[in-house]
């Protein structure tokens, strides 16, 4: 039996050359992608029905390319904490994807598989409905910052224009590209986590 005359589609390999124009470009078209594939824009069609359900195809394919594992093991907050820095790791190796994903409304069954158990340890640690999806929402801004930091240029700040001697300091002390983006969000974790623990303790997440 001779070879297929087009590529087989699915929408993994819709998600993946979405996903490598949007690395270059930070954007896709649906005729972008078909032109990629050697297909007509109306074959994607048969398999995502629209540019929100490829960018749902490119998140849960993130996701699974990252390899993103739940634990459950460990006390809340080291929960949270691996499935922050899990969460980040994705999406560091794809952060222009960022801005598109958070325009659509989240579906993709392994993110919505994160989140849920975002939200159920998070429960179990004291906060209560009605701030639940702040806290996530902040722990999304975390993440996602962060994720974008490491796309950051070596040198992020011109230290030979800063007035501030506490400024000019601290880029001098900062070190530059990965080691510097990970000592900062790891930092950002420590805030994180210690000010929900003292909000849950002080009663100000509560129902």
């Amino acid at each position: 039996m001779g070879r297929p005359s087009t590529p087989l589609l699915s929408p993994d390999a819709i998600a993946v050359a979405a996903l490598r124009l949007v690395d270059r470009t930070g954007e896709f078209t649906i005729v972008q992608v078909a032109d990629a594939l050697g297909v007509r824009p109306s074959s994607l069609y048969n398999h995502l029905s629209s540019k929100a359900e490829i960018v749902e195809a490119m998140r849960s394919w993130v996701f699974r390319e990252g390899s993103f594992e739940a634990d459950g093991a460990g006390t809340w907050d080291q929960v949270v904490r691996t499935l922050l820095r899990r969460y980040r790791d994705c999406f560091a190796r794809h952060p222009r994807l960022i801005p598109l994903v958070t325009a659509y409304t989240v579906s993709s069954p392994e993110v919505m598989s994160m989140y849920d158990q975002l939200a159920e340890t998070l429960s179990q640690a004291g906060v209560g409905d009605s701030r639940l999806l702040d806290v996530i929402t902040m722990c999304d801004s975390v993440v996602l910052g962060a994720a974008l930091d490491l796309a950051a240029p070596d040198e992020v700040w011109a230290v030979d224009l800063a007035r501030s001697t506490a400024l000019t300091a601290a880029i001098r002390e900062a070190g530059s590209g990965r080691e510097r983006a990970d000592r900062a969000f790891e930092v950002a974790l420590d805030v994180l986590l210690t000010g929900i623990a003292s909000m849950v303790e002080s009663g100000r997440l509560g129902p």
